[in-house]
C-alpha cells in the first residue's frame, strides 16, 4: 500500500488516526500516510443542482401552489471550519445522502417562505421569493458546511386555476391599462405634438426675430462702416487736394523764384549790359569829347592868361616908362 495519497481540486482528503490530534484536512494535494496506523478518506467538493419541489403549499391567504425551485450547493473547500463541520456531519456518506439533506433542507425552507407570502407576491415579485428563500436556507446550511451558490423560482403552477384568473385578471387589467394607455398615449401625443407645434412657432418666431435683429444689426454696422469708409475716404480725397494744392503752390512759388532769379539774372545782364555801353560810350565819345573840351578849356585858359600877361606886361611898360619920364 502506497504511503502517498493525491486528490483533485474537486475533493478533500481527510487524513485521521495515530499521531495526529485531529484529522488533517488537505483540499485539492497529496498527503503522507501511514498504512494501518493512519486512514484516508475523501469528501467531494463537487457544485450539486437540487430541483426542490413543493407541492400543494398553502399561501399566506390560504390559496394551495406548487413552486418548483432549482437551487446549486455545494461543500465549501475554502472555509477551514464550514470544512470541518462538512466532515463531522457528511463524512463517510455518499453524494446522494448529501444531495437528499440539502434538498429536503431547501424544500423545508421553500415551503416556510411559501406559507409566509402571497400569491400575488410570489407570482409578481420572484426575484423577492428567490432571495428569502436563499438568504434563509444559506444560513441554515452553513452550518453544515455546505454553502448556497444560487437559488432560483423556476416554476409556479395550482389546481384550483387562481393563477389562470389571476392571469385573466391581470391580462384584462394590462388589457384596460393598454387601452387607457394608448388613449392617453393619444392624448399625450396630441399634446406634445401641439407643443412641439408651439414651440416650433415659437423657435421659428424666435428664430425669425433674431434674424431680423442680426439683419437690423448688419445694416447698422455696415451703415456705420460706409460712413466711416466715406468719411475716410474723403477726408482722403480732401487730404489729396490739400496736398496738391500744396504741392501745386509749391510748384508755382519754385517756379515765381526761378522767374524772380530769372528777371534779376536778366536784370543784372541788362545791368552789366549797361555798364559795358556806358564804358563803351565813355571810351568812344565821353572821354575824346572831355579830352577836346579839357584842351580847348586849357588853350583859352592859356590865351587868356597870355593876354592877361601880354596886358600886365604892357601896364609895366607904361609905368616904367612914367617912371623914367619923371626921372
Amino acid at each position: 500500500m502506497m504511503p502517498f495519497h493525491t486528490c483533485g481540486p474537486n475533493e478533500v482528503m481527510v487524513v485521521s488516526g495515530c499521531c495526529l490530534s485531529k484529522p488533517l484536512l488537505v483540499p485539492g494535494g497529496r498527503a503522507f500516510v501511514w498504512p494501518v496506523l493512519q486512514m484516508i478518506q475523501k469528501i467531494s467538493l463537487n457544485t450539486m443542482t437540487l430541483q426542490i419541489q413543493s407541492d400543494h403549499v398553502y399561501t399566506q391567504l390560504g390559496v394551495a401552489i406548487s413552486v418548483t425551485g432549482i437551487a446549486q450547493v455545494k461543500i465549501q473547500g475554502q472555509n477551514k471550519e464550514m470544512l470541518e463541520a462538512a466532515c463531522q456531519q457528511f463524512l463517510g456518506k455518499r453524494e446522494e445522502d448529501i444531495r437528499r439533506i440539502a434538498q429536503e433542507t431547501l424544500e423545508g425552507h421553500q415551503r416556510a417562505i411559501m406559507g409566509n407570502m402571497t400569491v400575488e407576491e410570489i407570482y409578481k415579485d420572484r426575484k423577492k421569493f428567490s432571495r428569502a428563500v436563499f438568504e434563509v436556507a444559506s444560513s441554515d446550511l452553513v452550518n453544515m458546511g455546505i454553502s448556497v451558490v444560487s437559488y432560483t423560482l423556476k416554476d409556479i403552477k395550482d389546481e384550483e386555476g387562481y393563477l389562470k384568473a389571476l392571469g385573466k385578471s391581470r391580462t384584462a387589467q394590462v388589457k384596460r391599462d393598454a387601452r387607457i394607455g394608448e388613449a392617453e398615449a393619444r392624448r399625450d401625443a396630441g399634446i406634445k405634438e401641439a407643443m412641439a407645434e408651439e414651440e416650433r412657432m415659437a423657435s421659428r418666431y424666435l428664430n425669425d426675430i433674431e434674424i431680423a435683429k442680426a439683419q437690423r444689426d448688419y445694416e447698422l454696422k455696415k451703415a456705420s462702416f460706409d460712413q466711416e469708409v466715406l468719411t475716410k475716404k474723403a477726408q482722403a480725397e480732401l487730404a489729396y487736394e490739400l496736398q496738391a494744392a500744396k504741392t501745386k503752390q509749391a510748384i508755382q512759388e519754385e517756379s515765381m523764384q526761378i522767374k524772380v532769379i530769372e528777371r534779376g539774372q536778366q536784370i543784372q545782364v541788362q545791368d552789366q549790359e549797361i555798364t559795358r555801353r556806358e564804358r563803351e560810350l565813355d571810351s568812344t565819345i565821353r572821354k575824346p569829347a572831355e579830352a577836346e573840351k579839357y584842351r580847348l578849356e586849357k588853350l583859352a585858359e592859356a590865351n587868356r592868361n597870355r593876354v592877361v600877361y601880354e596886358a600886365q606886361a604892357a601896364a609895366q611898360a607904361i609905368q616904367v616908362q612914367s617912371e623914367f619920364s619923371i626921372c
